[in-house]
């Protein structure tokens, strides 16, 4: 491809981010033009508009495409316009966001009932249920260092990891996300978890298993061995958020748990869990996480009744602490997130890019290493599917 076309489409990128920081998600391209666009002032939001526009006029159909058309649109939302909410997710990311019927959400909750039977609330007993398994902040860091170690170990036997890769993790708190990776370039991340808010033993095996490995740090560091490094293909040294590449990032993170959950790696991530002091049931988690699938799309019909419906944050609030079975706690943190200007639309690609990559993937671990491996496209894995 025109390497033109690549350096504007970094530019944009980078420009943007002086905009609204985060937007960037990590840059490990050429630093001069980084330092280049750091230096300079601002660039009005129009015309950065304009240069998507006229780069979208100049480029062939394609990966590189996909990714300058979510920019174009969030560009035009930072420049002030005002689009509608499902509008600006299907072009930022290639997917609408649909509703889901809370019947679906009333069927999970029937099974939990015989997956936690008891007296009183679900919502109360599924929390006891979480919290008979809580991780202290001391724990944490033990477990998650094992999970990052069997989780490699399993992710090595999929693709080939780059000689020389590895992850640094960091504890912190008052951050809206729950985990975060940092890829910072020469094959290495930062992993920050966020010990706000106290997680059971099944949450720290999936953010664990989310963030480094098979999920985002794996991800990033393999592309950047196979498609960088070795392909040439610069525009993978810079990955957006308000484009369709974040939603296979986070379809193939929130993928990553279940594939090495229920793997014969699932029994050996149980017992880093009791050997940390914590009382933990593999096969009940596996089924409770099962019939809680269903109940993740309540971030979505919140998301949609804030910015489609006009709903108040304590409307979205309730929602989410009834269909969600969180705590008011959770579902404080969850619509502060949703309000963050990178994660307003960013909060579908979680629901989304699970569905899309779980279904095109179907349990075959050569599709997921090419979702690993391969720039591919939203629309290849609507059409094949």
């Amino acid at each position: 491809m025109n390497g033109g076309i690549i350096e504007r489409y970094l530019r944009l990128g980078l420009q943007l981010d002086r905009h609204v920081e985060g937007t960037v998600d990590a840059y490990f391209g050429p630093p001069d033009l980084a330092a280049e666009v750091q230096a300079a002032a601002p660039v009005d939001p129009a015309a950065l508009v304009a240069d998507a526009e006229a780069l979208l006029a100049e480029v062939e159909d394609g990966w590189v495409r996909d990714q300058i058309a979510g920019l174009h649109t969030f560009a035009r939302v930072v420049a002030g316009e005002t689009l509608a909410y499902a509008d600006e997710v299907e072009r930022c990311y290639g997917v609408r966001p649909h509703r889901t019927d809370e019947a679906a959400f009333a069927d999970a909750h029937a099974r939990l009932e015989e997956l936690l039977p008891g007296e009183g609330p679900l919502v109360d007993r599924y929390q006891a249920w979480l919290n008979a398994a809580s991780v202290s902040r001391e724990q944490l860091e033990r477990i998650v260092t094992a999970v990052m170690r069997l989780g490699r170990h399993w992710t090595s036997r999929v693709v080939d990891l780059p000689a020389g890769e590895g992850v640094a993790l960091e504890i912190v708190s008052d951050k809206p996300w729950g985990g975060f990776c940092y890829y910072l370039g020469d094959l290495q991340s930062r992993i920050e978890l966020n010990a706000d808010l106290r997680r059971s033993a099944g949450e720290v095996l999936n953010l664990a298993l989310h963030e480094t490995y098979p999920g985002h740090h794996a991800e990033r560091c393999v592309k950047d061995d196979v498609l960088v490094r070795k392909g040439g293909r610069l525009e993978e040294a810079i990955v957006l958020v308000p484009t369709p590449q974040s939603l296979i990032a986070e379809g193939i993170a929130e993928l990553a748990a279940d594939l090495v959950l229920t793997s014969e790696a699932g029994a050996e991530l149980a017992t880093v869990v009791a050997d940390a002091g914590v009382e933990f049931d593999m096969a009940q988690l596996l089924e409770v996480r099962r019939a809680m699938a269903a109940c993740d799309w309540a971030d979505v019909n919140a998301a949609l009744m804030l910015y489609e419906d006009g709903a108040s944050e304590a409307e979205a609030r309730a929602y989410l602490e009834r269909w969600g079975l969180i705590t008011p706690e959770r579902s404080a943190h969850g619509v502060r997130f949703m309000r963050e200007p990178t994660s307003r639309s960013y909060i579908v690609t979680y629901s989304a890019g699970r569905e899309l990559c779980e279904r095109w993937v179907g349990g075959d671990l050569q599709r997921f290493r090419r979702l690993l491996t391969e720039q591919v496209r939203v629309g290849e894995l609507l059409a094949a599917i």
